[in-house]
């Protein structure tokens, strides 16, 4: 083989060399990148379909929960929305026995349409009476939602706890306040 036939073909092997990285580059790493990025959105959409066909299937159940949390709101009226978690807690401490030490109810416009009644409960009792407020809590039929609860033991043996308990009251505002 001649010295310029073998120039010849390595400058074409070279030009198709350069082809092919080019190629690679421009062409197939955005193609493999786009049906990347379409195959993860599918699978969201397909996701997000699963979870909308679910929540169709639930709507009676979601709708009874959520009217019946809205008939047990607390008074859209702050001060009364705060005699009512303040009642409520006098209501926990007497079913439960446990001694309430401090109430500090602070409402919180969250948006528009609802707000919180936040408040934190300060007591102690016996690891069966705290359970029986947490319990009585739990089961109250005002829309009240334990953000934290906290408890420590006073005593060497555990038989006197101390509470922190952090719930919020639902208050919906009419649209229009």
């Amino acid at each position: 083989m001649n010295v310029k036939n073998r120039q010849q073909l390595l400058t074409l092997a070279a030009i198709g060399c350069v082809a092919l990285w080019l190629g690679n580059k421009l062409v197939l790493t955005p193609l493999t990148a786009t049906w990347d990025d379409r195959t993860k959105q599918i699978a969201r959409l397909k996701k997000s379909v699963d979870d909308g066909s679910l929540m169709l299937k639930r709507e009676k159940s979601i709708r009874e929960d959520w009217d019946k949390k809205r008939a047990n709101t607390l008074s859209n009226k702050v001060s009364v929305a705060e005699s009512q978690v303040l009642k409520a807690c006098e209501r926990w401490a007497q079913d439960s026995r446990v001694s309430i030490t401090s109430t500090k109810p602070q409402p919180k416009h969250n948006a528009d349409d609802y707000m919180t009644v936040d408040c934190r409960i300060d007591g102690f009792g016996s690891l069966s009476a705290l359970t029986r407020f947490l319990y009585e809590v739990e089961k109250d039929p005002l829309a009240f939602k334990v953000e934290a609860v906290e408890i420590s033991a006073q005593d060497k043996e555990g038989q006197q706890l101390t509470l922190g308990l952090q719930v919020s009251g639902l208050l919906l505002t009419p649209t229009g306040q």
